[in-house]
């Protein structure tokens, strides 16, 4: 996490960066430039680890040279300390960015006299800040440096003294001091006068080490109030400002598969988004583990490198589960492609174990990361600590557009509402894919859903799916009288629903016969019909053309008559005429 710029702190007391990741962004720009700040807290909760980042920071990064001055451990030791960190303070000391100052005091050889004071430690510091122009001094522990002190009032004398003597000198400086029983510090009066304070504490809750920072009090400037986690690794120190972290990281647009071709579908039919965040939740034997290897089996195929982190099997263990579904993981391993870490996350408690993640991550450079499960990371039921680990490690996923994906184990009773999950970080996911066991008919079978996909659309639906030597099967949807049948129930009634459909086509196929049947009869009826007309049709043209014939033949003889007749009546005028 980048810390903030000047340009971008608020109007108010200038600040001196600390280069820690997360500090900065707490404080609003880093500690107060040319004031004191005190960092306190038990033995080993990292205050020198802390103090020394932000001299070491400021002289590599900030162009500020500091002065480290120690009353407990001698050079070579501390030198040796804080390798661990990346840090070579030999290499600094002989740049001169850094000198390393060992105050020997032992309470033996002190003789407290009224004329006691810290007059020939401000003129070593004097000279130590001038040999190279320090900006930074840093003093370890104020404990060790009053050891010799036994009257309060000449220690709260000299306390008041050296802070005023840092602010004159406007030099920013960094004391640490232990807790005391009921104050914040073992004299009760450093955190009165410095201007920043800042506690640290290391806590083992549940078997679980933590550690928590909290900035006190900060004169002149706005902070954040909150408890936060911080870790302590091989690239120093990194703190969790969980509520307040800034979303800013892009959102690629690019879809990519699952490598389960019908949970694709259910997903818009391209995958999930790159450098989004899955959640695979269900209850045991739901096939949780099996579907993060397909993801990361996916990424492999593609040609992508890939990181599981499993906490219930041994890496051995996982390849030879997952060949028995048909996902081969070993050549993916032996072509650098996959690296998986099998551990128990709460070896070392979780800040160092996100630390050791990061690392792998930073190093490996993986495409897709697949945690499971997450579940396991506490000991506890409620899981309040895992909620912060997970938000650091999915924004850091996020800001590298590394596609992650997480299982959990539910608890509770399948009616149970799946919201009510033991670690609590549904909200944190993109896509959130639900795994039931669906118990019917003294059978157990397989179910997934979509329960939410951020920005694309999905199914609804409710799918079976199983684990065969294909890897991972999507069923069809089949809603039967009582609902989605899974298993030998769905079988058994698509048998049956088969049987019946057969039996209705034989229905139509013997009634089809019928009707052919009664076509042919009727079709042969209209032809007799047909052939009865045509012959009364026939006896009738017989009997119209017999009359016919009939009536011709009386118009002829009438007319045969009628002309002889005719020709008699016309001849005997004739015959009269002549006479």
């Amino acid at each position: 996490m980048p810390p903030r710029t000047p340009s971008t702190q608020a109007v108010g007391i200038p600040k001196a960066r600390t280069g820690i990741q997360g500090l900065d962004e707490i404080t609003s720009g880093g500690l107060p430039a040319g004031r004191p700040t005190l960092i306190s807290g038990s033995p080993g909760a990292g205050k020198t680890m802390l103090a020394m980042e932000f001299l070491v920071r400021g002289a590599t990064e900030f162009g500020e040279p500091g002065v480290f001055v120690m009353f407990e451990e001698n050079s070579e030791e501390l030198t040796d300390n804080v390798r661990s960190m990346g840090f070579d303070l030999k290499k600094l000391v002989a740049q001169k960015k850094l000198i390393l100052d060992h105050v020997h005091i032992e309470r033996s050889e002190i003789e407290e006299t009224g004329e006691y004071d810290l007059e020939g430690l401000f003129i070593r510091l004097g000279h130590a800040i001038d040999s190279i122009g320090a900006k930074r001094i840093v003093l370890d522990t104020l404990e060790a440096l009053f050891s010799g002190l036994p009257s309060h009032a000449i220690l709260r004398a000299e306390l008041r003294r050296l802070f005023r003597w840092l602010k004159d000198r406007g030099i920013t400086a960094v004391i640490t001091g232990e807790t005391g029983k009921n104050s914040l510090t073992r004299y009760g009066l450093e955190e009165y006068v410095a201007d920043c304070v800042i506690t640290l504490d290391h806590r083992v809750t549940g078997q679980i080490s933590t550690r928590r920072l909290r900035v006190v009090k900060y004169r002149g400037s706005e902070h954040g109030t909150n408890e936060y986690p911080f870790l302590i690794g091989s690239r120093g120190i990194s703190v969790l400002p969980i509520t307040s972290l800034t979303l800013n990281h892009a959102a690629p647009a690019e879809r990519i598969p699952t490598g389960i071709v019908g949970l694709d579908e259910m997903l818009g039919g391209r995958g999930v988004f790159r450098g989004s965040s899955v959640l695979v939740s269900g209850s045991p034997g739901t096939g949780k583990s099996s579907i993060a290897a397909s993801f990361v089996n996916a990424a492999c195929k593609r040609g992508e490198r890939a990181i599981l982190f499993a906490y219930e099997e041994s890496a051995d263990q996982i390849l030879r589960n997952m060949r028995s579904i048909g996902l081969d993981l070993a050549p993916w391993v032996k072509k650098g492609l996959l690296q998986i870490h099998s551990s128990r996350p709460t070896l070392q408690g979780l800040e160092q174990h996100l630390v050791a993640m990061h690392d792998l991550i930073a190093e490996f450079k993986p495409a897709v990361v697949g945690v499971d499960p997450i579940s396991n990371l506490t000991l506890e039921r409620d899981g309040e600590d895992v909620k912060p680990t997970l938000m650091r490690l999915i924004d850091y996923l996020k800001k590298h557009q590394i596609t992650a994906i997480f299982s959990s184990l539910t608890t509770g009773s399948p009616e149970s509402s799946p919201e009510d999950s033991q670690v609590g970080v549904s909200s944190l996911m993109d896509v959130w894919l639900l795994l039931r066991n669906h118990e019917m008919n003294g059978e157990r079978n397989r179910t997934i859903y979509v329960l939410k996909a951020r920005g694309m659309s999905h199914s609804n639906q409710i799918r079976e799916f199983v684990l065969n030597d294909d890897g991972i099967t999507m069923m069809d949807v089949y809603l039967g009288p009582d609902g989605v049948l899974t298993g030998a129930s769905r079988v058994a009634q698509e048998a049956k629903e088969f049987a019946e459909g057969k039996r209705r086509m034989q229905d139509h196929e013997r009634k089809m016969r019928q009707l052919a049947t009664k076509r042919k009869m009727i079709e042969s009826q209209i032809m007799a019909l047909q052939a009865e007309l045509e012959s009364e049709a026939s006896e009738v043209e017989f009997s119209i053309a017999e009359e016919a014939a009939r009536l011709e033949s009386a118009t002829q003889n009438s007319d045969t008559m009628a002309r002889k007749r005719g020709h008699a009546k016309t001849a005997e005028p004739a015959k009269k005429g002549k006479r």
